[in-house]
């Protein structure tokens, strides 16, 4: 496959991941780099060496050696600099979560015409033990789906030297706190590996700030949320359950699992080690038994281990992202129908969004 000519805008810590895998990627050709901070440009030319650096975005898209972008900075101003890559031709890769709002995303999916644009949202998808389940699930392992379920606790560490990021925590900057920084990971895990086949439809949901013994924990002015629970009813009458949260006065906890009228999986989002996936198994004559889901060789589908690989291998092949426009926008309706019914204490139909 011809290497794609990337370009990478935003060189702080996930700009770097990218610029990182792209000098590694035998698919990729990198060609140029972008940020508007002094200092981001000077530690990427030192590490990853690009062809060109520019300053801001605009000099990097008006680059006609750049086929695609990759989008690695906050998310506020996401938007703006993808519709003008569109305008330039430019395909385009968002690091997540994908827009502020469903608005934002439905401007992209319009502009984008047949460009090949997607998500960095789907990071988790791409190990064995996540597509494994995905062969399972949506191969009618499990019969029908009943309950998809995710609940990830960080209990708090010790005070911190100097507070988090502005950004991580303020709504302006970032579009809201931890359901962005981390709830897109988790609804995008959850529904890829059920082969996108849930149709959200109604959203309950309640957020909390952070507690208040923890304030010196974060910077000054944070107004977003540092935990949150929501209930999602789809079309089918399948249940997606979702809670997360950081800053938290409780133990650390992880576990994300699928149940059916057939069996069930439990797994870690975040472990690709096969073995730690517990597939559990139902008869008639002697109920349910659990073991370790079965490791085969045989598995369908693009084999890449990162988003900005298979964006590449998608623009040769003329095909969408694991995590296209259309996927996003499912993730970002159920975001900010847990924000809309937070903020009203009532449910919310996604339709209405």
């Amino acid at each position: 496959m011809e290497p794609v000519k990337i370009g990478v805008i935003g060189c702080g810590v996930i700009g770097s991941r990218h610029l990182s895998v792209a000098t590694q990627s035998d698919h990729i050709e990198l060609v140029a780099a972008a940020d508007l901070v002094d200092s981001y440009r000077e530690s990427a030319t030192e590490r990853f060496n690009p062809p060109k650096v520019y300053s801001n975005d605009i000099d990097l898209l008006d680059d006609e050696n750049v086929e695609a972008v990759v989008l690695a900075f906050p998310t506020q101003f996401r938007t703006e600099v993808a519709l003008r890559a569109f305008e330039r031709g430019k395909h385009v890769l968002i690091e997540k979560p994908i827009a502020m709002n469903v608005g934002e995303v439905n401007q992209l999916i319009e502009a984008s015409g047949d460009l090949v644009s997607g998500c960095c949202s789907s990071r988790n998808r791409f190990n064995k033990a996540a597509r494994l389940a995905t062969q399972l699930i949506t191969s009618g392992g499990l019969g029908d789906l009943r309950t998809v379920h995710c609940r990830a606790l960080r209990g708090c560490g010790k005070e911190p030297d100097s507070p988090r990021p502005a950004w991580r925590l303020k709504k302006s900057l970032n579009g809201g706190g931890i359901l962005v920084n981390w709830g897109c990971y988790d609804i995008d895990f959850l529904l890829g590996i059920t082969g996108w086949e849930l149709k959200p439809k109604t959203v309950f949901a309640q957020t909390w700030t952070v507690p208040p013994v923890f304030d010196s924990h974060i910077a000054d002015g944070s107004d977003a949320e540092t935990h949150y629970n929501a209930l999602v009813r789809c079309e089918d009458g399948t249940t997606i359950t979702l809670e997360r949260s950081e800053f938290m006065a409780a133990q650390s906890s992880a576990n994300w699992e699928i149940i059916g009228s057939e069996g069930a999986l439990r797994l870690n989002m975040g472990n690709g080690d096969p073995e730690k996936v517990i597939h559990t198994q139902s008869t008639t004559a002697d109920g349910v038994s659990s073991d370790p889901l079965e490791n085969s060789e045989d598995l369908p589908g693009p084999h890449y281990n990162d988003p900005l690989e298979d964006f590449a291998a998608a623009i040769r092949q003329d095909r969408q992202p694991i995590t296209g426009l259309e996927q996003a926008l499912v993730v970002q309706q159920i975001t900010d129908g847990i924000y809309a019914s937070a903020e009203s204490g009532t449910s919310v139909e996604i339709a209405d969004l």
